[in-house]
């Protein structure tokens, strides 16, 4: 049986920076992604992406469609597409979601999901939320693109007493701060409120 180090003497192989897996005390495999380490996986969450070519395409000259499927483990099956900004039509759906669009649905979803439990907590009331959230792709280098903003913008009413701008802003913060998935990005999240 392998012995590990106590915590204490936990050591990283690999450059800095970089995800990096080490042995620790317990048998506990520790993960640390740039300067933030993590010992307790609190969750997992999985999700399928599946495509499947259409007979007839001329997949090695680029000319087939990109529509596929995400299917999560709830059993929500979604239709998905590059933006036709990214991949000009016919290869690409309008319709679908593109990943792109996922991405600041998930930080606008995971901000408001924080700002209703928080709230809540303090014993404010909300009755909507609506967040019309935008995303700016940026090219950060040759033939490298980034969802390098995203910017919150949501609509909250309140039921019975409202909280002051000043209490609303606190939420704000404190739900960005919770953000699981504003915590996991390097991208710059402003939040704009259109009350």
């Amino acid at each position: 049986m392998a012995q590990f180090p106590s915590v204490e003497t936990c050591h990283y192989n690999g450059a800095a920076g970089a995800t990096q897996w080490a042995a620790c005390a317990g048998g506990t495999l520790a993960l640390k992604i740039g300067n933030r380490e993590s010992r307790n996986i609190m969750s997992e969450h999985r999700a399928t992406v599946a495509w499947q070519r259409e007979a007839g395409t001329d997949f090695r000259r680029g000319r087939y469609s990109r529509r596929h499927q995400w299917q999560f483990d709830g059993g929500a099956v979604i239709a998905a597409s590059p933006s036709p900004a990214v991949v000009p039509a016919p290869w690409s759906d309008a319709s679908a979601v593109d990943p792109e669009e996922a991405f600041v649905a998930a930080l606008a979803s995971c901000h408001m999901l924080w700002f209703l439990s928080l709230a809540a907590e303090r014993g404010w009331l909300i009755e909507t939320y609506e967040d019309a959230a935008l995303g700016k792709l940026e090219r950060i280098a040759p033939e490298r693109h980034a969802i390098t903003e995203v910017t919150l913008r949501p609509r909250i009413a309140f039921a019975g007493t409202k909280p002051t701008a000043a209490d609303i802003a606190a939420l704000h913060e404190r739900a960005h701060e919770r953000c699981f998935i504003a915590n996991s990005v390097t991208t710059r999240i402003r939040i704009e409120s259109r009350d």
